[in-house]
């Protein structure tokens, strides 16, 4: 059975977009504001780098905002990026555990 992917953008994206461009926020201004190196901020908003741990304790200081919420928007990339690349190859080689009924 084939499962369709959906396909999502890297969490950074959103950052960039719905974020700091909606509020008005300069990615440096921003970077400044939570303490990091203006790069690191920068590589989060091309998806060259993930949303920590340490970086969505941040955001979400800074938003004053979950600090899961960027946690979870990281991991669900991961996770539907796993899939896209691996699943059918995994799905072939693994075979699920099944309890014996007795």
């Amino acid at each position: 059975m084939s499962k369709k992917l959906i396909e999502i953008e890297h969490p950074g994206i959103m950052l960039k977009e719905d974020f700091l461009d909606d509020l008005g926020i300069k990615p440096g201004t921003f970077a400044r504001a939570i303490g990091v190196d203006r790069t690191a901020v920068k590589n989060i908003i091309e998806g060259k780098r993930a949303i920590t741990a340490h970086m969505a304790l941040r955001f979400g200081l800074y938003f004053n905002m979950s600090s899961g919420f960027w946690l979870n928007l990281q991991k669900d990339y991961e996770l539907r990026t796993a899939k896209r690349e691996r699943f059918t190859e995994l799905e072939k080689t693994i075979q699920p555990f099944e309890a014996v009924h007795g």
